[in-house]
């Protein structure tokens, strides 16, 4: 009996996307079953498993009980966001970077919050505003909401000098995260924040974070007016 490599699924994966993507194995065909590709790859079953599931998270396979893994007629490709620190997207301009901490305080979680972060009706959270500005120009208004139970170290953190983002992503890192993007007019605060006028369009990211399981922050980053985001897929 030949011993199995220790492959990493990886490689499984890379070569069954390369042979849809080249038409080895076309739309709508059905693939070799997870033994037969097992002995192909000289592998563990639960290696091609793994590889598999991927593709099909990926959208390039779809997988049925009993009738096997089948190429997709319109396989997907998914778009990869990157989501910058503000100092970060500054900087990669060739812009001076400069942080102001607007206001903090902790309050008790409004209601639309309760809902949002699923957290208890009298949750204590920090509410931090903050501006990021670039050669001295309005980059970014960051509203952000942080559940204390969740990260209570946070409630005596030092914001002066740096952003929630950057000193949750150093001090509490989140595991899960949920984005949303939505074009806003600007109110009267909005627009005296970001040095424009009130009715002017802009793009707002609204995003929560969790931390296996549990919730950490509710942030809305509102950007200068033509600022533009971008993916690769």
């Amino acid at each position: 009996m030949t011993a199995q490599k220790r492959i990493n699924f990886q490689v499984v994966r890379d070569e069954v996307k390369r042979r849809i993507e080249s038409r080895i194995w076309p739309q709508g065909s059905l693939l070799p079953t997870e033994t037969q590709l097992a002995e192909e790859f000289n592998c563990a079953r639960a290696t091609v498993n793994r590889a598999l599931r991927e593709l099909a998270e990926q959208g390039f396979v779809e997988r049925k009980r009993k009738s096997g893994t089948r190429v997709k007629k319109e396989p997907r490709k998914q778009a990869k966001l990157e989501i910058s620190l503000a100092r970060q997207a500054v900087e990669n301009q060739n812009s001076a970077y400069r942080y102001a901490l607007v206001e903090r305080r902790v309050v008790y979680s409004p209601g639309w919050l309760t809902s949002q972060l699923n957290v208890e009706p009298d949750a204590r959270v920090l509410h931090v505003i903050c501006m990021h500005y670039a050669d001295n120009r309005p980059f970014q208004l960051e509203e952000r909401w942080i559940n204390i139970e969740a990260v209570p170290e946070v409630e005596h953190a030092d914001l002066n000098k740096s952003g929630p983002h950057e000193w949750l992503l150093n001090a509490a890192p989140f595991t899960e995260a949920e984005i949303a993007f939505c074009a806003i007019s600007a109110d009267g605060r909005l627009a005296d924040f970001m040095g424009t006028t009130t009715g002017t369009s802009m793009i707002q990211l609204e995003r929560t974070t969790w931390k296996n399981g549990r919730p950490m922050t509710f942030a809305r980053m509102t950007h200068h007016p033509g600022f533009r985001i971008r993916s690769k897929y």
